[in-house]
């Protein structure tokens, strides 16, 4: 049974287990920090990086505690203090690579040196160097608990457990995990106790146990009944589900799946949620800006205008040239306020057309899963099996393609805002286009669309992974889209200009005229007119495209003909970018 059910919750997450889980316990842990590090708050910085540590703002920490090292100290203690507020800091950031050098620059004497052991251990888990954080944490459980300074014991008993079951050590593991559940189950802390039955479980899997290794899985479930952690819960159903296949129990794995199902899509609604919010708070915070910007520019126009009628009544020789002066100053500010505003104005029609297409787009998908739903109560309560099947297979496309918009304006998003993570490597072509069409499988099945990919495996080229996965797969999206059944698609490579690989998208679809190709080469947002008003479709993927091509240094070519198929050519160069 090990093989099946999905480990859905290994680790531990170590800060939140580091310290006792009370309020008061944790409060006095603050109170040591504050005390140990009070004689060193007659240095400036420190003394704000301290303020800040305790009030968990981490990124002022990491600022004054950067501006503290910058300065000449011959006092180690500081240095330690410091070091150790900037590991804490980097950790909760989760950027454990900066966290583990900081804490490493600690000396021995240090007196929480004990505790930046226990982080160096958490880290290693993190990492997943097991091995390493064996080494850090074993011998912690020779100190005393008065030495551990209000860390929690058992939350290293509990990692050191997880290490060795992540090391295949599952009789190793078995006492740590059993100790740190018997806690737990004493303090009732509900999410820990879904983990902990979860490992143990997990253990009495690959022990053979299966008995109770589903008993323990049981229990992790019922807990994840009482919390509201998502992930946690489709991990759990999913276990369950499983379970009731390996023992026949058709309508219970039915009803898991069910669940299952229900909370990945509780998830997704939340995480869309969030993201729409976040890029419209983007989006307003970039207006004010503009904004400010206007109000900046304004006040020094008036400034200037104030200045130059107190220089002028001072002496009359010089207010010809004076006036000339700040004549050709408010043109230049002006100007500036002019191209502002221009900006502003150009930002704001982008954003209302967008929001109007998409918002158009959203409610045709949303009307038709409104129809077709109608249509499959209906089909449903006549019985109509085939029926309900075909709805179902439609219900399908209109929901991935309504995640494939969705997809493609948060991407856009941060590509226009610059906050999206980019790094140019070497890249095969076979296996990224593999990859992406298996995607699409069930699709070209459902249209009986015959796919190909002849690249040859030798073929590479110099690209962000990522973004070309997204690129891949706005192409063949419309390909499909807009491909008739029994039309086929292939994918293929050509080597028609010197230093780039040029990777060829082409079908037998409907084609598009020589406007429409004319108008997708150009930089808009949406195209102004569509071959099949059938197809919904705001232009916004082509336009991600063209802008993650741009910035993977390549060119982006279209050949078509009405009603004979489109092939989309993206050419990618095969140097280096600094070769």
């Amino acid at each position: 049974m090990k093989y099946k059910i999905l480990i859905f919750c290994i680790l531990y997450f170590f800060p939140l287990l580091l310290f006792s889980q009370e309020k008061k316990e944790y409060s006095d842990f603050e109170k040591i920090i504050k005390q140990k590090s009070e004689p060193y708050t007659s240095e400036l910085n420190f003394k704000k990086a301290q303020s800040f540590f305790l009030r968990r703002e981490w990124d002022s920490t990491l600022l004054y505690t950067s501006k503290q090292l910058s300065l000449t100290s011959k006092n180690i203690q500081l240095d330690n203090f410091t070091h150790f507020l900037r590991g804490y800091s980097f950790y909760k950031k989760r950027v454990f690579n900066e966290s583990k050098n900081e804490f490493l620059n600690i000396s021995e004497d240090f007196d929480y040196y004990l505790h930046t052991k226990i982080f160096l251990g958490a880290i290693a888990i993190e990492q997943e160097d097991y091995t390493k954080a064996l080494d850090y944490l074993l011998p912690i459980e020779e100190i005393t608990n008065e030495e551990l300074l209000g860390i929690n014991r058992n939350s290293i008993e509990g990692n050191i457990g997880t290490s060795y079951m992540l090391l295949d050590r599952y009789h190793d593991a078995h006492n740590y995990i059993q100790k740190n559940l018997a806690y737990l189950e004493e303090k009732r802390d509900t999410i820990a106790l879904v983990i902990a039955y979860g490992n143990l479980a997990i253990n009495y899997d690959y022990l053979d146990s299966t008995g109770l290794a589903i008993k323990n899985y049981s229990k992790a479930y019922e807990f994840s009944r009482y919390i509201d952690d998502y992930d946690v819960k489709i991990g759990t159903t999913h276990n369950m589900y499983e379970i009731a296949k390996y023992l026949n129990q058709p309508e219970k794995a039915y009803q898991y799946i069910e669940e299952h199902n229900q909370w990945k899509d509780s998830l997704h609604d939340q995480n869309e949620v969030a993201r729409v919010l976040q890029l419209e708070k983007r989006i307003a915070v970039e207006q004010k800006q503009q904004e400010v910007s206007l109000l900046e520019a304004e006040n020094k126009v008036k400034e200037a205008q104030k200045d130059g009628l107190m220089y002028s009544s001072i002496i009359l020789l010089l207010l010809l040239g004076t006036g000339v002066y700040f004549y050709r100053e408010k043109v230049k500010t002006n100007k500036i306020i002019s191209e502002q505003k221009e900006n502003l104005d150009e930002l704001n029609a982008t954003k209302d057309k967008l929001f109007s297409i998409v918002s158009h787009d959203l409610r045709s998908s949303v009307n038709a899963l409104k129809m077709s739903n109608s249509d499959l109560v209906d089909n449903l309560e006549a019985k109509n099996l085939e029926k309900v099947n075909t709805l179902l297979h439609s219900n399908s496309a209109i929901v991935n393609g309504a995640y494939n918009l969705l997809d493609n304006l948060l991407n856009w998003a941060l590509l226009q805002t610059k906050q999206s993570f980019f790094e140019i490597a070497e890249l095969r072509l076979f296996f990224i286009v593999e990859h992406v069409a298996h995607n699409y499988k069930a699709l070209l099945s459902e249209k009986n669309i015959q796919f190909e990919n002849t690249i040859p495996k030798k073929d590479k080229v110099f690209a962000d992974q990522e973004s070309l996965k997204i690129i891949l797969r706005n192409i063949i999206d419309n390909a499909i889209k807009f491909s008739k059944p029994e039309d086929s698609i292939k994918i293929y490579t050509q080597h028609t200009h010197e230093g780039f690989c040029d990777l060829v998208i082409e079908d037998t679809g409907i084609g598009m005229s020589e406007a429409t190709r004319q108008n997708l080469l150009q930089e808009t947002i949406v195209t102004s007119e569509k071959e099949n008003k059938d197809i919904i479709g705001s232009g916004l993927g082509m336009q991600l495209c063209k802008s993650m091509i741009k910035k993977n240094n390549g060119n982006f070519f279209i050949e078509s003909t009405l009603g004979k198929g489109t092939k989309m050519i993206v050419s990618l160069s095969k140097i280096p970018p600094n070769g």
